[in-house]
């Protein structure tokens, strides 16, 4: 999956990663993976967000369908097969999420 994240979200997610203190490990990973498959996109002239090849091709984004979802402040970008892997998990846990998330307070 990728994440698509404006570039003031992206800043504190640098500002993270510099000030990882206990997760420094877990932060040099996740910038290293961002570094190598990220990058800066643009919208093309037909609303199309452009992501980087590399990303595309890893992922297995080129010439199919996609799913977004917006979340926590991000755009998460699905191939079919991991869209299909996380409905059937939601599919799965559904009532004891929500059972969980009403005794949180969701209303």
């Amino acid at each position: 999956m990728a994440r698509i994240y404006a570039p003031a979200v992206w800043k504190v997610n640098e500002e993270l990663f510099r000030n990882a203190g206990p997760n420094a490990g877990a932060a040099a990973r996740v910038a290293f993976r961002a570094r190598v498959y990220g990058g800066e996109s643009d919208i093309d002239k037909s609303g199309r967000v452009l992501m980087p090849a590399k990303l595309r091709e890893e992922l297995n984004l080129e010439k199919q369908p996609v799913w977004l979802e917006a979340h926590n402040d991000a755009i998460n970008v699905m191939n079919r097969g991991v869209f299909d892997a996380r409905l059937q998990e939601s599919d799965a846990n559904g009532a004891v999420d929500l059972d969980v998330l009403t005794s949180a307070g969701l209303r």
